[in-house]
């Protein structure tokens, strides 16, 4: 960036390595956070041991720690502004870039004037009309007290609840005011779904035909649960004559998506590609960065402003020589002005506006950038196009005096469509149905079993008889919510708040949601690190150590923590400071009353047993069916162990003292580092501080924390496998043989209750039982069923106790189900 920034304004600009110099310019830049808020330890030494005595932890006055890791960029700042006599803040143009910028000042104490540099994309254009229109910072500092109390609020909360409930539960947890909500979004999907009883019901579904034309209806009537009432109503109309009750014909309109901001891209680059969030996020910024074929892609704006139309005219015109062609040909550009709402909005736009393509051609992209990048062009492209146009049918046939309902959406224009491609834009509807459907609770496929979606011509004539050729009772069933995936989570994050009351708050909500664009693929990729979610396919799941932690923060009295209201409040607030309608001394005063309250509600709750933490045999949370509440027990208050932390905002490096252990372990923040001018490098701690340390029981995936040693060397293969689990210690595991699922290449070992593959928590879902037909499976009977599909005969004890000789057959190898053939 700082490259780019400099082939603009200083482009004879001499590379120093560390720095670019010019004739007036000198450039350098961030490397993340090389400034964060410092650690307990670093105001008193006495707070490298983790007790419950020095809670809560208050500093009068904040102290700045610089990066360990990158304390040379940090000096090269301090030596170079020496020689300035007036500094550029080119950070990203946000709250996140405010703050890096003045934490870097307010260490080093410079005390030049500095104006500011506020810019959406890297083009040579915006950025020579950037430096043109530079505005002082102090216009902005209400944006930058937001910025400073966001962080401190994050800090006081994050570090006194982590402690305090690591401390009193002997288990590190971590809490933070964005990532305890968005696990408790996941904890109570997990509820209910494993709650949830489905219910089976029938649908009669008739086949009618008018002249040459045929069409379907389902009957319309009260939920039938029978077959046999339904099969019956079937039997009643087939083959019968009927007439058309009613038939309304009426035209629609389908206008394009809006425009991407970070979040939208994220979920459709999962739903499409499955990307997660963070991935998507990383390829954005290299589009940008690298490329610069697209706009700054942290945004959480679906518009654009009137300065971007004629910019945006540049694009199509470039895009015209490119495999877009056709496409950019056949656009009209008089759609796309300052009067477009949908498009134009400036209203609707704060630190930037909607992720557009650049008018700068792209160059060689990988696979990955090229469908990213084909993504933002095709919905770019999409509104210099007219509207889809439908007729919608909706036909009332009745038969036997019963009554069938028909509803037809016949495309009469594709419109925009052809942007998607014919097939692509039908497969992204019926995807954004379905997924609507999923996140709002319980699922039917009723609602749209009347519902037809065609491009040929449908025409009933209302006055003429119909008849009804066939018709069928079809059997359906309820379906629960179904689990997160990071595209879903994603949007539930945004919409966080739908359900609180406060009408203030939740509009407050609205614009914010949990986390902020920038910060939210963070937040899940931070779940996933400290164990309280794993992926699953594409689905995320929580853990034990997941829904222990959402049930003791409500278990203490401090639900507020898990709930998107304290954001909503918290965002609410900061949002009036940064417009300077708040005070931000108000804001942090408030902060540590909270603080200072969880930690002695925390004080005051029984200590969790040990097997509260504990994976069940079958993977899934041990806490299903019991609460926090009823599995926790007596004990210490205190650990009495030497910990430490490693906060989640910078790469910081620290050394931690394991928990029983004597041995330090080296840990690193998993922190992207920020290129030139830190801008991309929004360092936000997301509203979470992470506890980092060295658990005092290994955390190992299913089948290693069941293995144990087997004598039968002879019946077992001897290979070594180690435990995946990050942060785990390396466990040697016997392989008793290959797993036999199709595609796996994983090994299955020996655990409590049967022979399980190590790559469980990659999907893998194959497991030999040990109980089988009232024999227990020796290993060498699990690999000779592995292997061959069998075992050999042996006598096995039927239920009235008598016995038969037979052998066990492996029937299914995608899951490991067994079946019993006798020998005779």
């Amino acid at each position: 960036m700082g490259r780019t920034i400099a082939a603009v304004v200083e482009p004879k600009a001499q590379n120093k390595r560390a720095y670019l110099e010019g004739e007036n310019y000198i450039i350098t830049w961030a490397i993340g956070h090389l400034v964060s808020l410092a650690e307990p330890d670093q105001y008193d030494p006495k707070y490298k041991r983790w007790n419950e005595a020095d809670l809560p932890i208050i500093p009068d006055r904040f102290k700045l720690w610089p990066n360990a890791r990158t304390k040379d960029q940090l000096t090269i700042i301090g030596e170079l502004s020496k020689r300035c006599g007036r500094l550029v803040n080119a950070c990203d143009a946000g709250r996140e870039g405010q703050l890096i910028f003045h934490l870097i000042r307010q260490y080093l104490k410079l005390p030049q004037p500095t104006d500011r540099l506020w810019i959406s994309d890297l083009t040579p254009e915006t950025i020579r009309r950037g430096f043109d229109g530079l505005r002082s910072d102090g216009d902005y500092d209400d944006l930058t007290r937001a910025a400073r109390a966001r962080s401190e609020a994050d800090w006081l909360v994050g570090m006194n609840a982590s402690r305090a409930f690591t401390i009193r539960h002997k288990t590190l947890l971590s809490v933070g005011r964005v990532q305890t909500p968005v696990l408790a979004l996941l904890y109570d999907r997990h509820k209910e779904i494993t709650a949830f009883d489905s219910e089976t019901y029938f649908i009669v579904q008739a086949a009618f035909s008018q002249q040459d034309f045929t069409y379907k209806g389902v009957w319309q009537g009260d939920r039938i649960t029978k077959r046999e009432q339904a099969e019956a109503l079937a039997a009643k109309v087939t083959g019968k004559s009927g007439k058309i009750l009613s038939y309304t014909v009426n035209e629609s309109k389908e206008y394009p998506y809006r425009l991407y901001d970070l979040t939208l891209l994220q979920r459709e680059a999962n739903g499409r590609y499955g990307y997660p969030a963070k991935k998507t996020l990383d390829i954005a910024q290299a589009l940008y960065e690298k490329h610069k074929v697209i706009t700054y892609p942290r945004t959480s704006s679906n518009y654009v402003t009137e300065e971007n139309i004629p910019v945006m005219g540049n694009v199509l015109q470039m895009l015209k020589g490119t495999s877009y062609g056709d496409l950019a040909n056949g656009a009209d550009r008089s759609r796309v002005h300052k009067g477009n709402r949908a498009v134009c909005n400036p209203a609707k736009v704060e630190d930037h506006h909607a992720i557009l393509p650049t008018p700068k051609r792209p160059g060689t992209l990988s696979s990955e950038e090229q469908n990213i990048y084909d993504l933002i062009v095709r919905r770019f492209l999409s509104h210099y196009y007219p509207p889809a146009v439908y007729k919608n049918h909706d036909v009332v046939t009745e038969v036997e005096e019963e009554r069938f309902r028909t509803r037809a959406k016949e495309q009469l224009e594709i419109g925009w469509r052809i942007v998607l491609g014919t097939n692509e834009g039908n497969a992204v509807k019926e995807k954004g149905k379905s997924r609507k459907k999923s996140e709002d609770g319980p699922v039917s496929d009723e609602a749209d079993d009347d519902l037809v979606e065609t491009d040929q011509p449908f025409s009933v004539q209302a006055d003429q008889p119909v008849h009804c050729d066939a018709a069928a009772a079809l059997e359906k069933e309820t379906k629960p919510p179904k689990p997160y995936t990071e595209g879903t989570l994603l949007k539930a994050m945004e919409s966080a708040g739908k359900s609180i009351e406060d009408e203030e708050l939740r509009d407050a909500m609205k614009q914010t949601g949990l986390g902020t664009p920038a910060t939210r693929a963070a937040t899940i990729e931070r779940l996933k690190q400290v164990g309280y979610i794993k992926l699953t396919g594409k689905r995320l799941d929580v853990t034990t150590k997941g829904c222990a932690a959402i049930e003791l923060i409500r278990g203490a009295g401090v639900e507020l923590l898990a709930s998107p209201e304290m954001t909503g409040r918290w965002e609410q607030r900061l949002h009036q400071i940064s417009k300077g309608e708040a005070s931000d001394a108000q804001f942090i005063a408030k902060v540590k009353q909270f603080a200072e309250m969880i930690v002695e509600k925390v004080k005051h709750q029984r200590p969790a047993a040990a097997s509260l933490f504990e994976e069940a045999d079958d993977g899934t949370p041990a806490t299903k069916g019991r609460s926090a509440r009823s599995a926790a027990g007596k004990g210490s208050s205190t650990t009495g162990k030497e910990r430490s932390s490693s906060r989640s905002s910078g790469s910081r490096s620290v050394k931690t003292a394991a928990p029983d252990a004597s041995k330090t372990q080296r840990v690193s923040s998993n922190r992207r580092s920020a290129p030139a001018s830190g801008a991309p490098g929004d360092a936000s701690s997301g509203g979470t501080t992470t506890v980092a340390s060295r658990a005092a029981t290994t955390r190992r995936s299913l089948a290693a924390s069941q293995a144990t040693a087997t004598p039968q060397a002879s019946a077992t293969s001897r290979t070594s496998v180690a435990s995946s689990t990050p942060g785990a210690a390396t466990i040697a595991v016997e392989s008793i043989a290959s797993c036999p699922r199709p595609g796996c290449g994983g090994q299955l070992v020996e655990g409590k209750r049967g022979y399980g593959c190590l790559r469980f928590r990659e999907g893998c879902s194959f497991v030999i039982w040990k109980n089988q037909q009232g024999k227990t499976v020796t290993p060498a009977m699990a690999k000779s069923l592995a292997v061959s599909g069998e075992t050999r005969k042996s006598t096995f004890k039927l239920e009235d106790g008598s016995t038969v000789t037979g052998k066990l057959k492996l029937i299914d190898p995608a899951t490991g189900a067994v079946q019993f053939q006798s020998a005779t």
